[in-house]
């Protein structure tokens, strides 16, 4: 039974994967009348306007990441609002010739967001404890269970620490309405960027986010109330994560929870009725049946060692911690002659690297297995080329063992696992294998995300989202850097598959290239006037 999800699990990744001479299934066209609502709500169920920020939080550029500055706060209506404010709510709204449309702070494949937020909070400002969703377009809480207090306490006592629940879940037809088959593989980079976003606003507050791994997607169902929840067909939510927001200063956190309090939290009365986000909606199968193979059962809790490596102040950045979160922006286009400094360029992919003590990776979602295959086209005093980083040292020997004889693997720096592979001009490779798009080939270097995959997906079929999330989450350290550092990113889920792996000069599925990603210089849009992210709510 296990071998067979296996097979179609991976099945469903071939049968998704873009070639030169043909994509993945998509519409092949934009059904602009049933065009997903990019903003659930739940009708039914109590409001709670948030306040929005009239300050942000002081943390440098380097806070973002490294936590013995930041101070812990308490969780307060205010506190919980600036959370989510700097990491799910709305970062600007874009118009253009009578259109407007919204920015997040999460970024998402076509901007169309397939992700919702559920927080199951304490109680705080005489609100009760409670199931809570959160729609950012009105910055509000929507309660949907009251919680006992003996419930809590009982949660307090299993974690034996003070804080909050946040879970995350996607809609897969938001996705799939302009990206057919391909887009569950884009629903999990973007449970991925959400998952950066939050661990990194939690920084901000003295918080760490911790996975609890151990739970099955069938508990979180029940702990959320989805099993109660009667959603429209092709627009119901299916769960990502759930994870514990605490003190960064507290001792050992469990990655599971009782069976007990997933009881009590599946006898509890659920309100609130998601509301219609299109008029009809297309099946796409194939994704569906590759969710139900990639469901999670409940496991062994997992501790994920990360190594105690010093964060790289190489390259400072001007910008506050807030002022990168809120400036992030996905660039549509690239000037060519634009550079990178050789210390930024080695400073971004030091952010990238899972460490202990450092958001986001420190979530503990996953043992490391995604590195970056890099196209370099303008990094000053470095050689245009191909290049390796390896996220993990492990991985080195069999990676190498699987890829080009002809590769150097030359180290660039000491003590760094970044590596050359072959020098010379690589903008028109860059751009052939993402899809012919120019912003590959036109900024200051471009990647693939390379994961183990076929041993991972074998040994637990359920990782196959997990490793799709990983990305997502060095996609979105990425986006961050590039702002810090005066550029700007672009997250690129177009590329054919199997052309990446033979630059690799892989033969097999034992490594896969997942996600891929470009940095350069931006050219801003004349045309596009911006508008602040609340400047609809006129009375907050």
């Amino acid at each position: 039974m296990k071998d067979q999800r296996v097979k179609e699990i991976i099945d469903y990744h071939e049968a998704t994967k873009h070639h030169y001479d043909r994509y993945a299934r998509s519409p092949g066209y934009m059904d602009w009348k049933n065009q997903p609502h990019p903003f659930r709500s739940y009708a039914g169920a109590p409001t709670l306007p948030l306040p929005l920020l009239k300050k942000d939080p002081p943390a440098a550029y380097q806070d973002l990441y490294d936590r013995k500055n930041n101070a812990r706060q308490a969780v307060t209506v205010e506190t919980i609002a600036g959370f989510l404010e700097l990491s799910l709510g709305l970062s600007a709204w874009k118009a253009v010739s009578g259109s407007q449309w919204s920015l997040r702070i999460n970024p998402s494949s076509g901007n169309l967001h397939p992700t919702e937020a559920h927080l199951i909070l304490p109680p705080f400002n005489s609100n009760p404890s409670g199931v809570y969703h959160y729609n950012a377009l009105g910055h509000v809480l929507e309660r949907r269970a009251d919680i006992p207090a003996e419930l809590w306490q009982r949660i307090v006592s299993h974690f034996g620490a003070e804080g909050f629940l946040i879970g995350s879940s996607s809609i897969f037809w938001r996705e799939s309405w302009k990206y057919g088959e391909r887009a569950f593989r884009y629903c999990n980079h973007d449970a991925g960027h959400a998952l950066a976003c939050v661990s990194l606003s939690a920084n901000l507050y003295g918080w760490k986010v911790t996975c609890l791994n151990g739970l099955s997607d069938a508990a979180i169902d029940a702990v959320l109330g989805f099993d109660q929840i009667r959603f429209r067909k092709l627009e119901e939510e299916h769960t990502d994560f759930l994870c514990f927001v605490h003190s960064a200063a507290s001792n050992r956190i469990p990655r599971s929870l009782p069976d007990q309090i997933i009881s009590e939290f599946a006898n509890l009365p659920f309100i609130g009725e998601p509301d219609k986000l299109s008029q009809t909606c297309v099946d796409w199968e194939i994704i569906y049946q590759t969710a139900r193979l990639s469901k999670k059962p409940a496991t062994e809790e997992i501790a994920v060692k990360l190594e105690n490596r010093k964060l790289s102040v190489s390259a400072p950045s001007p910008l506050s911690a807030a002022d990168i979160i809120r400036n992030r922006r996905s660039a549509t286009a690239f000037d060519r002659h634009g550079s990178v400094s050789r210390d930024r360029f080695l400073n971004m992919l030091d952010k990238t690297l899972p460490r202990s003590g450092c958001a986001p990776f420190d979530a503990e979602l996953i043992e490391p297995a995604t590195h970056l295959l890099l196209f370099v086209h303008n990094v000053v005093d470095s050689a245009p080329g191909l290049y390796f980083f390896l996220r993990t040292e492990k991985d080195f020997d069999e990676i190498k063992r699987f890829s080009r004889s002809d590769f150097l693997w030359k180290p660039v720096e000491t003590e760094f696992p970044l590596y050359l592979l072959s020098e010379g001009n690589c903008r028109q490779q860059a751009m052939m294998v993402s899809c012919h798009q120019e912003i590959a080939g036109f900024g200051a270097f471009s990647l693939g995300m390379i994961a183990k995959f076929k041993d991972i997906i074998t040994a637990e079929p359920y990782r196959y989202r997990h490793l799709f999330w990983e990305t997502g989450m060095i996609g979105q350290v990425l986006y961050l850097e590039a702002e810090a550092h005066g550029l700007r990113g672009t997250g690129i889920g177009c590329f054919f598959d199997d052309a990446v792996h033979e630059i690799m000069g892989f033969n097999d599925n034992h490594y896969q290239s997942l996600y891929h990603f470009t940095v350069g210089k931006p050219i801003e849009d004349p045309r596009l006037t911006t508008r602040p992210p609340y400047h609809h709510l006129k009375n907050r």
